[in-house]
């Protein structure tokens, strides 16, 4: 069974006008909907750590009440999440990987609610990545060592592959075992791209609204045929 799975929730929009011929903020609703539902599925299967792509910082580029609406939706996700009876029981902690000053006050307020609920938990993770780009968390990363580095709190020749993934937002928590990207899109976009070196990476033509269960289980088992010899 992996120990982290990394989910690239992709269709959406195209769900909501080929599936339901309706308005693109339905199947964001939708979508969101599935989180829940799909982070139920790793807890059965006792994954201890589950980390989706929410919210990507190129997706700002999009229309500005569609960027409005995903922030209102992931403010009351984030408030919904942190009060479920479940997330207590099986002491999840819930966090946001990202650049939050790039998100709306409300949606940071959110965030230090679900902290402040969960962020003594260890038992599972589940991690939102959120205003989140690759390239960004690897250049800010990049930036903090160049200080320590300029401030002599860290020698040149000391710094390691080590040293670059304790500086990344995932820097307590093991690689993904597992990357899953849903729509059909064979594409990672800017999503984890330090930690996936020696990830399984696992494409399905669903759209993420429609990810059910039986999906899920074939992306586990496809993962658990697979030889994992990390270049040996």
């Amino acid at each position: 069974m992996p120990k982290h799975v990394a989910i690239i929730m992709d269709g959406n929009r195209r769900y909501a006008n080929e599936i339901l011929e309706s308005e693109t903020n339905i199947g964001h609703k939708r979508g969101e909907e599935k989180i829940e539902e799909m982070l139920e599925w790793c807890l059965d299967l006792k994954i201890p750590y589950i980390t989706v792509y929410a919210f990507s910082t190129e997706n700002f580029n999009r229309e500005q009440e569609e960027v409005d609406f995903l922030m209102e939706l992931s403010e009351a996700s984030l408030y919904r999440m942190a009060d479920h009876p479940k997330i207590h029981d099986k002491k999840v902690r819930i966090r946001v990987l990202g650049d939050h000053e790039a998100l709306p006050s409300k949606v940071k307020e959110a965030i230090k609610y679900a902290d402040s609920k969960t962020g003594s938990y260890s038992d599972y993770s589940f991690n939102v990545a959120m205003a989140y780009g690759s390239r960004q968390e690897i250049l800010f990363a990049v930036k903090e060592i160049a200080k320590k580095a300029k401030d002599g709190e860290i020698k040149i020749d000391d710094i390691t592959e080590k040293t670059i993934s304790m500086h990344l937002y995932t820097s307590d928590m093991p690689d993904p075992d597992l990357i899953l990207r849903t729509s059909g899109e064979v594409r990672i976009s800017n999503f984890l791209l330090w930690q996936l070196a020696y990830s399984e990476l696992y494409f399905t033509d669903v759209y993420w609204p429609g990810f059910r269960h039986i999906d899920f289980l074939r992306a586990i088992r496809s993962y658990q045929q697979r030889v994992r010899r990390y270049g040996k």
